[in-house]
């Protein structure tokens, strides 16, 4: 059984909206896309690289898909690990309004969203990723689906824009697995889910 994987780039105060480019996504109102372009160096490059080794199917939501679809076709250069993995393998996006998918091997997925996707990693070989794709990492999230996090966080704090741990999130413990910081200080950080929170009470010494 595969496992579900996320990689989601997040500002300081928890944003995640249009990491990539100004038009990536404006909802609300948002003007400051692409506040992790700047951040990209060799680091976070061979970061990517590794991540693609282990996939063996896709997950996206509706928006991050018709990004990758709209660019990554094109990319033919047969060295490039990203454009082979995303051209070649199984794409699965959740939707109700994408109807006639062009981009190859991509699947449409409906119905019970917690019985397709346990589906999904049961027939996956390698890891089912999770690339981008917000609003539905929190619907992973919170149906308790997701296996292991790379958050990837940039040193910028924004202001404004949508959320990623959004009030309301099913309360997870998760277990540091690993991570990294690159030369131009972006925090990766790798979390396999570990179950419910625990809590306790740091007591104060009887003679304070």
């Amino acid at each position: 059984m595969g496992k579900l994987v996320s990689q989601i780039f997040v500002s300081l105060d928890g944003v995640y909206q249009a990491p990539g480019g100004p038009e990536e996504d404006p909802r609300g109102g948002f003007e400051q896309g692409g506040w992790m372009v700047p951040y990209d160096d060799e680091d976070f490059g061979r970061f990517v690289t590794e991540v693609f080794g282990q996939v063996g199917a896709f997950l996206l939501g509706r928006r991050t898909y018709d990004i990758f679809a709209a660019y990554w076709p094109k990319v033919t250069d047969p060295d490039n690990l990203i454009a082979d993995r995303l051209n070649a393998l199984p794409k699965y996006v959740p939707s109700a309004t994408l109807t006639a998918p062009e981009w190859h091997n991509t699947t449409v997925i409906g119905g019970d969203l917690a019985k397709e996707i346990t589906a999904l990693k049961e027939r996956t070989d390698g890891e089912l990723q999770v690339h981008g794709s917000g609003a539905l990492v929190q619907s992973l999230l919170n149906l308790d689906l997701i296996d292991t996090f790379h958050v990837i966080t940039v040193p910028v704090v924004l202001g404004a824009g949508r959320r990623l741990f959004a009030e309301g999130s099913l309360p997870t413990a998760f277990a540091h697995r690993g991570g990294l910081i690159t030369s131009k200080g972006v925090s990766i950080q790798t979390y396999d889910k570990a179950g419910r929170p625990e809590y306790g009470t740091f007591d104060l010494p009887e003679n304070a």
